[in-house]
């Protein structure tokens, strides 16, 4: 698969990424040659080849969902201008 010049700036606009005209040219190389070595990797043979490593394989522990208040409480009030026990003291904005 080869990139035209139109194709580029078109990727250019979906990524908002000024292009100028002079940059074209570079980026279609750049990009065909990426798309070159894609089309390369496409062409090995990987029937019957295990993956060697990686999370597919793993199952993820899970932790007790609970819900907590952090246990924080005072270090996240430290700077607090008011409070009211462990809640923020604000101002009433609605009568």
């Amino acid at each position: 698969m080869s990139l035209d010049p139109a194709t580029v700036r078109r990727i250019a606009a979906l990524a908002r990424i000024r292009v100028t005209e002079d940059e074209v040219p570079r980026l279609q190389a750049e990009m065909n040659a990426i798309l070159g070595w894609i089309e390369q990797l496409n062409e090995v043979n990987v029937d019957g080849i295990e993956p060697l490593a990686g999370a597919a394989l793993r199952a993820l522990p899970m932790r007790e969902d609970v819900v907590t208040d952090g246990g924080y409480a005072e270090q996240v009030l430290a700077n607090a201008p008011e409070r009211i026990g462990d809640f923020y003291a604000v101002p009433k904005v609605v009568e």
